[in-house]
Parts: structure tokens; C-alpha cells; sequence
């Protein structure tokens, strides 16, 4: 009976103890289900992205740029591909992991040693001495950092400043350290996983291949193809195609931010200067993108491809290569065989610059500036200064002529066939002369136009003025005549910008004085402001066309790339843009079209020597006194008088194909010699025009039809972009 009890007391006690051990473990994994819910909840998107910030990282890769095309399709600039090391290093790669693979590199590559640097030198001696390093802090400044004198930092600036340059030379005598150094300079420039290239200039085929074949024991270094900008036609238009920086440069400092934010990485190659930089958000590639997963150390697990990338896209300029060679070509022969000519005084000719236009669509042909310069052994050396045509101004001299006669048409002081006497002027008690080159009595507009009176100009710009002239007295001119007559020339694009897709073009140069009424004569003869070829090619393209003017445009169209050879579809056609309709008749413009044809085909024209008069051209000669500025050996500086040759012109006057703009400054310093050489090399463009047009319609070559501002029946096109906003 005893036994029986006890029996049962204890089976009592056994699921007891079972039932608190169930409780235990069931408050146990209720405080993790609530543990775990409450990081779940609370700090579950915190920690995703944690986990995604370590473990998938997103890296951007290099992608060529878009190439730039003639009008006629030919590879004005392309990318020449180049075998090429890189190196990516992991968030946790230290420096001594870096310094070790650019020991085994080195065995197997080698670098150009000129760019190392004192500072490179120093980081990699502290890197490689570290006990000599540690000696280099003293307790005294250990003792700093404790009072708060100094920042932890700064110690690693004071074993900088204290190294010697007995220890630095101890690298620069091993030429074992320097090859390392080159190497490994290279791979601490990279960001992490962010390929970084090591070497892609003349990277040997054997070199390419034990890398290739040792990639299993050199981490993070890999093989890829990069690119260099090639540029097909050589100097040719070499300034205005502009360049591109490279993977040492990169983005330059004062752009850093603005990239930046634009998605770029500080080493990659953008546009620096002109077209390549003016349309650098078309040319620059679509990188291809690499999703790095690594682990919570920084250490690669895989890479996945997240986009291929793709090449920049394609840019067809109006430029006319062929017809851009010829021009430079024409350029320098005739400043050469000039300077070659003793009787052509042309002791200081040292440039000259053309710009060929559509007259009716405003695409520019050719911009072509040449600039002969000495070198250091006193040989003459071409170089190209197309940049000149739109960023340098000089004199252009009766050039102007044409917008001062229509000045006086729209001001009512002159009309259509209004004559004036061609007698020289006489300013002032000083009775200063202003005259033309001879006196030519009574004469009409046409006549003025054709042998270039400077009478005529000056009379009309007095009457513009209100001015009352009476000889050998005191004239007064009023300061706003001179706004008054140069806002009539800005309606040609004198003077104010021409809107070319290119940065940093001039306006040209105003001048400031308005209190000499004689400043006022030289302002209607081109003898005051100055401008440049640009600015006369869109003034000669606006009489052209029939009063229109038109802005110049470099680029045609944008394409899509495509991996084969040639071009893909259009992605943006620019078409022709009308910036103003100049404020005068066409009975009035077509009067200055037949003063120009005069300038040409008239018994007394200042261009009818010209020899390419079967195509028809008209135009305008200008000869400017200008002021050559000589620097001699000791600094002294020597002012000479000298005279532009200029001309501007369009053909055939009775449906004009092409207008140039021709300026040599510094021609002469001879005053009875004439500007033969504008007109030689306005002949040469209109030959060579006409001859590459007649080989491309007989089937050699098959340029696209363009695009005219006007129609046949002088109206304009529904397709013309035109902009009415005031220019003066």
C-alpha cells in the first residue's frame, strides 16, 4: 500500500516538470518570434540596405565614343581600339596587396618611369621601409596627438616632410623599385570595383598574353579592349574637332561636379574644347554595367552583367572635307609664295583664314584658318588656326560697304540710284582729309559699291547722323549715330554673335570712343569695329539669300550607331534656322546684289581680275589699314603699319550655292600694292567647289540634297526654324 502511494507521487511530479520545461522553452520562442518580428518590422528596411550597399555593388565600364562623319560620310574621327590591363580592387584590398601585385606585374609589364612623381616616391618608400617610417614620429609628437595639438592624420604628413632625399634616392637609383613604383601608382588611382586602367599604350602581344594566362594569380587584374581617338584627315580642321581627355586627366577639376552628378567617373575621357566637348553628352558612350556581389568583407563573389553598354552616338558635320583640304592647301601656297615676293611687302603675313557657307541653309563648308610661325630654328611651320575664323577679329574694310548702303535705304537718307559727289571730306580747322583712293565725281549707289568709295560711305553715314557737314569747320557727330548704324550692321551679324554651335565665338571688337565724328566715317568703311570671317560669311550669306540670316551650323544630323561599317538611322536632323529677316525691301537688297556683281563683272570692278568669273560670282573686296604689333628679342615692343586683304563673295549671283568669307591680315605694308591674293584665293574656292560638284554629279560621289531657306518663289520653307528676337 506504501509503495503504491509513493508510486504515484512520484508519476505526479514527472509531468510537472515536463509542463515547466513546455513553458520555458515556449516563453523562450515567443521573445525570438517577437525579437525577430520587431527587427523585421522596425529595422528590417535598414538592414536590407546594408545588405545591398556590401553585397551588390553596380560599377560602371568604358564604352567608345560616337564617331564624327563629313557631309559626304567619310570618318572624319574614329576610335582606334587598344589592347589594355586594368585593375579593380575589392573595398578590403590593402596597400601592401596592391604593392604586391604591382611586383609580380612588373616582372611581366613595363610603364613609363617619367611620370613618378617626389610624392610617389615618398609613399612608396614609407610603404616599403615601415620601421624606418615608424622612427620618423617622434614621442614629442605622439605627445601632440595626446594634448590635441595635432591630428592622428597629420602624423603620416610629418614622415612626408621628414624623409631625405639621400633615402628618396635610393628608389630612383633601383631601377627595380621605379618599375614597380610606375606600376603601382597606377593601380592606387582606382576607385573600388572600379576598373582602373594600368597600361593600353603599346601593350605588347606578349605582354597581353601572360596576362592573359595569369589572371588566376594577379587579383583584380584583367584584359579588355579600350580606345583612342583617331582623327582620319590628320591637321586637317584639327582645332575645331577638338580633344579629348585622357584616363591620367580625366574630368578636368572645374568640372568635376557637374560630371559628377551626371553619372560619370572622375577618370573618364570627356570632351575638353570644341565640338568634342560641345556635344559631348551625344558622342560620350552608354557605359556597360557590372553588378559586383561581394561579401561583408568587400571580397568578390561573382559579377553579373546588368547592361553591354553602348557606343556614343555618331555626329555628321556640313563640313566638306575634301573641299576643307583644298581650301588649307590654297591658304598656305598663297601666304607662302606672297611672303616669297619681294614686291608684296608681306614681311609680317603670317595668317589667313576662309569660311565657305550655304548661303540659303546656313551649313558651314569648310573653317579653315592657317598660321605660319617660326621654330626654333628659324623654320617655318604651318600650323592650323581654324579657331580664328570665329574667335579672332580684325579690320574688314569696305567689306562693309554693302550694309552701309542698305543702312542709308532703310534710314531714307539715300535711295536707289541717289547720287553723291565723290570729293574728299575735310575735318575740322585741322582739315583733316577723309577721301577715297581717288576722287570719282558723281556717282550712284551701284558705282559706290563697284569701286569702293569711301565718299559715298562717309556722306551717308553724316546724313544717318543728322550731322551738318561744312569744309575745314567743326563737325558734331551724335554718340547714338554710331548705335544707330551698328544696329543695321547687326542685322547681317555684325558685331553680335552668329550663333555657330561652337563655344567661345567673338563678337568681335566695338570700338568705345563715340566722341570723334571721324571714328563715324571709319565705322561705315570697315575701318573701326573688327570682326571676324565668321561674322562676314553670315553678313554675305543674308545679301545672298535675299535678306535672311541664317545661323551657321556645323552639325547636320545625329545618328545612331551601329556596329558595321557606316551609319545608322537619323535621330535628330538639324534643320535651317532663321535668326532675322533684315529690316529692308528686296528692291533695296537686290540693288546691293547688283553693286556686288559689279565688284566682279564691271569695267572698273575692284575684283574684275578675278579668273573664275563663268561661275558667276558677286561680292565685295575690302583693304583695311590695320597695325601689326612686333615683339622683338629684348621685349621692346614695335608697332607697324600694315593692310588686311579681304573679300567676301557668293555664286552664281542668280541662284547662289555657296557664300565665303576671306580675311589675310597683315597682308602688305606696301599701300599701293593691291589684294590680289583675297581674290586669288576666292577664285581657288569657287573652282574648287564647282569641279568637286561636277565629279560628284558625274557619279564619283553622291552628296545628299539639302535643304534651302527659300523656295522658287522666294518664300520660306514650312520646315525653316525662324527666331525674331531682336539682335542689335
Amino acid at each position: 500500500m506504501t509503495n503504491q502511494k509513493q508510486k504515484k507521487k512520484k508519476k505526479n511530479y514527472v509531468p510537472y516538470r515536463l509542463n515547466l520545461l513546455f513553458f520555458a522553452v515556449f516563453l523562450l520562442f515567443s521573445a525570438l518570434i517577437l525579437r525577430l518580428g520587431f527587427v523585421q518590422i522596425v529595422f528590417g528596411e535598414d538592414y536590407r540596405k546594408e545588405v545591398d550597399r556590401e553585397e551588390n555593388v553596380t560599377v560602371n565600364t568604358l564604352a567608345p565614343r560616337g564617331k564624327i562623319f563629313d557631309r559626304n560620310h567619310n570618318v572624319v574621327v574614329d576610335n582606334t581600339p587598344l589592347n589594355a590591363i586594368t585593375y579593380t580592387r575589392m573595398a578590403s584590398t590593402s596597400s601592401k596587396e596592391q604593392l604586391e601585385i604591382a611586383k609580380q606585374l612588373s616582372e611581366v609589364i613595363t610603364l613609363d618611369t617619367k611620370e613618378v612623381q617626389e610624392r610617389d616616391k615618398k609613399d612608396y618608400w614609407i610603404l616599403t621601409h615601415p620601421e624606418e617610417a615608424k622612427k620618423l614620429i617622434t614621442d614629442a609628437d605622439m605627445k601632440k596627438v595626446e594634448d590635441g595639438e595635432i591630428e592622428e592624420q597629420d602624423l603620416y604628413q610629418l614622415q612626408l616632410d621628414r624623409i631625405t632625399k639621400a633615402q628618396l634616392q635610393e628608389i630612383t637609383d633601383s631601377e627595380e623599385d621605379m618599375k614597380v613604383l610606375a606600376i603601382f601608382r597606377e593601380l592606387i588611382k582606382g576607385y573600388p570595383l572600379t576598373p582602373q586602367i594600368v597600361k593600353n599604350q603599346d601593350v605588347t602581344a606578349k605582354e597581353y598574353a601572360i596576362i592573359s594566362e595569369s589572371l588566376g594569380n594577379l587579383p583584380g587584374v584583367d584584359i579588355m579592349t579600350d580606345w583612342d581617338r583617331q582623327y582620319v584627315f590628320g591637321d586637317t580642321l584639327r582645332s575645331i574637332l577638338g580633344r579629348v581627355s585622357d584616363t591620367e586627366s580625366g574630368i578636368p577639376s572645374e568640372r568635376l561636379q557637374e560630371f559628377l552628378a551626371k553619372g560619370y567617373s572622375r577618370n573618364d575621357r570627356v570632351g575638353m574644347s570644341q565640338i568634342e566637348a560641345e556635344y559631348e553628352n551625344v558622342l560620350q558612350g552608354q557605359k556597360a554595367r557590372v553588378k559586383n556581389v561581394t561579401d561583408s568583407s568587400g571580397n568578390l563573389l561573382r559579377q553579373e552583367k546588368v547592361f553591354e553598354g553602348q557606343r556614343g552616338k555618331d555626329l555628321v558635320l556640313s563640313i566638306d572635307m575634301e573641299l576643307q583640304q583644298i581650301v588649307e592647301k590654297v591658304l598656305v601656297e598663297k601666304m607662302l609664295a606672297a611672303k616669297a615676293n619681294p614686291a608684296a611687302k608681306a614681311e609680317f603675313l603670317d595668317r589667313a583664314y576662309a569660311v565657305v557657307m550655304d548661303p540659303k541653309t546656313g551649313e558651314v563648308l569648310t573653317l579653315a584658318g592657317k598660321q605660319l610661325v617660326k621654330d626654333e630654328n628659324g623654320k617655318t611651320e604651318v600650323l592650323d588656326h581654324a579657331l580664328g575664323t570665329f574667335q579672332s577679329a580684325f579690320e574688314p574694310g569696305s567689306t562693309v560697304k554693302g550694309a552701309t548702303v542698305l543702312a542709308g535705304f532703310e534710314h531714307g537718307v539715300i535711295q536707289p540710284g541717289s547720287y553723291q559727289l565723290d570729293t574728299p571730306l575735310y575735318l575740322g580747322q585741322q582739315r583733316l582729309k577723309k577721301g577715297s583712293y581717288v576722287n570719282m565725281g558723281s556717282i550712284t549707289d551701284l558705282t559706290a559699291l563697284e569701286r569702293s568709295s569711301n565718299v559715298y560711305m562717309f556722306k551717308t553715314a553724316l546724313a544717318i547722323a543728322g550731322a551738318n557737314y561744312r569744309p575745314g569747320e567743326s563737325l558734331y557727330v551724335k554718340p547714338e549715330a554710331y548705335d544707330t548704324l551698328r544696329s543695321y550692321f547687326a542685322q547681317f551679324g555684325l558685331g553680335v554673335n552668329t550663333g555657330i554651335d561652337l563655344p567661345n565665338e567673338s563678337t568681335g571688337v566695338i570700338g568705345p570712343d563715340k566722341s570723334l565724328p571721324g571714328l563715324l566715317l571709319d565705322l561705315s568703311i570697315g575701318q573701326y569695329d573688327n570682326y571676324t570671317t565668321l561674322q562676314l560669311a553670315q553678313y554675305v550669306s543674308t545679301i545672298a539669300n535675299g535678306g535672311y540670316r541664317v545661323k551657321p551650323q556645323l552639325v547636320r544630323e545625329v545618328r545612331e550607331p551601329v556596329e558595321e561599317e557606316g551609319l545608322g538611322p537619323v535621330l535628330q536632323p538639324f534643320k535651317p534656322e532663321i535668326l532675322n529677316r533684315v529690316d529692308m525691301t528686296d528692291a533695296e537688297i537686290k540693288r546691293v546684289q547688283e553693286g556686288f556683281i559689279r565688284v566682279y563683272h564691271g569695267n572698273q570692278g575692284t575684283a574684275r581680275g578675278s579668273k573664275m568669273k563663268q561661275y558667276k560670282p558677286a561680292g565685295k573686296s575690302g583693304t583695311a589699314q590695320s597695325r601689326y604689333v612686333q615683339t622683338l628679342e629684348n621685349g621692346k615692343k614695335v608697332g607697324y603699319d600694315t593692310l588686311n586683304f579681304n573679300l567676301i563673295g557668293y555664286a552664281p549671283y542668280d541662284n547662289p550655292e555657296l557664300a565665303f568669307a576671306i580675311m589675310v591680315p597683315y597682308a602688305s605694308t606696301g599701300f599701293n600694292v593691291t589684294g590680289g591674293i583675297s581674290t586669288e584665293i576666292g577664285d581657288e574656292i569657287m573652282k574648287a567647289y564647282f569641279e568637286l560638284k561636277e565629279k560628284r554629279t558625274n557619279g564619283l560621289d553622291n552628296p545628299e540634297e539639302q535643304n534651302t531657306i527659300t523656295t522658287e518663289d522666294g518664300t520660306l520653307p514650312e520646315d525653316a526654324e525662324q527666331d525674331t528676337e531682336d539682335n542689335e
